[in-house]
């Protein structure tokens, strides 16, 4: 941020911190991302076979989004829609690639909020810029960093170390490869210390990019055992040494990875009732995009299918489809957002910056691609929500770009090297199980124009070199 600006951004916090009082003071603003849970992984959402009592809990006191759909089909380029407001056709990481990462110019959810004010801290997996780069979270807003900055580090729930700002928080009890120390759970205790320690004078913003349910495959067995013996046994392997826990009880594991997730999201619940805040915060829960396939991880996608992780909805992680972008979303905020509605609006990722900017009393970038959701959570207007939303990726062929698009009630899928676009109607084909593009040719013609006109080529990058191996973080 410009020292101008940031400047400018101190003076308004001393002026508007000095003038609070209860009644003005602006929310605390927690918000949950899942790793790869899938639209039906919670009870809200259908699930049947696998407990989530607290997240159940958290759709009746709040809002239930239906048509809520992640930044992107992979994790990287769905945090930086998050952070940015900026759909993949204009964020700054549109891949999962390390040597992609947030730049300086990027007024990112961190940099919005600080400027009015907040205290700011993420916990967890964070994926949009390593250490001594331009996309740490330092550098992007935020006042405090735990947990894993790079998505091959946040595959290991019994890593060797963690992040602590700047420095490395050793966890010797798992070098060796042994397994004590769960990477989740001292990520989420840290988490619970921070809040512990706010004083309430000043609102916070608190970012929680859990990484559960993604690989590795592995959870305590307190969380485990309530499953245990409930399912077939399926063999869920990856081939690398140490990688998976037990192969023969895959489905009781991950069953046990979402309760967890479930209750780490109470534990955060009662830690604000508890200190009062309860109705002067915002909570949100989401997922990064939909279950996971198979992929390099043979054995996920039968996984998510046993489950219906993805619901009624085709496909997976890393596709298009709606199993891939449509996630679960819930928000709730006591006595301000209505309790037990269930939403029907077409929202996006990039809603969630202008949403939480005015919410918190701060002016959402001028590039923003996303809409203010406020009205529809504070339950004064039900917004009809985008009538377009564009996705891209970064792709091998002759097209260069894997893309797609929601126009009203039509779908737009178009991959290489197959370069013939599918047309849904959701409307009637939620399921996407029936290509109508030949009947629609004058659609998909204005659909492949407005994805066109969407893509902004990348921003350049800061050169860097070639990152450790896998073996660096589970020492």
């Amino acid at each position: 941020m410009p020292a101008k600006c940031l400047l400018l951004g101190l003076t308004f916090w001393w002026a508007t911190a000095t003038a609070w009082s209860s009644e003005t003071r602006p929310p605390n603003i927690v918000l949950m991302l899942a790793d790869d849970l899938g639209y039906g992984s919670l009870g809200c959402y259908g699930q049947k076979q696998i407990a989530t009592p607290r997240l159940d809990q958290m759709a009746r006191e709040g809002l239930r989004f239906t048509q809520m759909y992640a930044g992107c089909h992979v994790c990287q380029p769905s945090r930086s829609v998050i952070m940015t407001g900026r759909h993949t056709g204009h964020t700054a990481c549109r891949a999962n690639d390390y040597r992609q990462m947030l730049l300086p110019e990027d007024m990112t959810l961190g940099k919005t909020l600080k400027a009015v004010g907040y205290e700011t801290a993420v916990f967890g997996k964070w994926g949009l810029g390593f250490e001594g780069t331009t996309g740490h979270p330092l550098q992007q807003g935020f006042d405090r960093y735990f947990g894993q900055l790079l998505q091959v580090h946040a595959h290991f729930q019994y890593a060797g170390w963690l992040w602590n700002d700047n420095d490395r928080y050793q966890l010797t009890a798992n070098h060796g490869r042994r397994q004590q120390s769960y990477a989740q759970d001292v990520i989420q205790a840290r988490a619970l210390e921070w809040i512990k320690s706010r004083d309430g004078t000043r609102p916070f913003f608190l970012y929680l990019p859990s990484i559960l349910p993604h690989v590795e495959l592995v959870v305590p067995e307190d969380s485990k055992a309530p499953y245990r013996g409930k399912f077939p046994n399926r063999a869920i392997l990856d081939g690398r040494p140490g990688y998976l826990d037990s192969p023969d009880d895959g489905l009781a594991t991950f069953a046990g990875m979402v309760s967890r997730l479930d209750r780490h999201a109470g534990e955060i619940l009662d830690l604000l009732k508890a200190k009062g805040w309860d109705e002067n915060t915002i909570v949100i829960f989401t997922s990064d995009n939909g279950g996971q396939n198979g992929g390099v991880n043979n054995g996920w996608t039968e996984m998510t299918d046993y489950f219906h992780g993805n619901g009624i909805y085709r496909g997976y992680k890393g596709t298009w489809y709606e199993g891939g972008i449509r996630v679960p979303f819930l928000v709730r905020w006591p006595q301000h957002i209505p309790a037990g509605k269930t939403v029907d609006t077409v929202a996006g990722f990039q809603d969630l910056l202008p949403t939480l900017a005015e919410l918190a009393g701060a002016s959402a970038p001028v590039q923003s691609d996303g809409l203010s959701l406020a009205p529809t959570w504070l339950g004064k207007k039900l917004q009809p929500g985008h009538e377009f939303l564009y996705w891209e990726y970064p792709a091998r062929g002759p097209l260069g770009i894997s893309r797609a698009a929601r126009m009203m009630q039509w779908k737009l899928i178009q991959s290489p090297p197959k370069l013939t676009a599918e047309l849904f109607d959701l409307s009637v084909d939620p399921g996407e199980s029936r290509d109508i593009a030949a009947e629609h040719p004058d659609i998909v013609k204005i659909m492949l124009e407005r994805m066109t006109a969407e893509h902004v080529p990348p921003r350049q990058y800061p050169a860097v070199g070639s990152y450790p191996g896998i073996d660096e973080f589970v020492k």
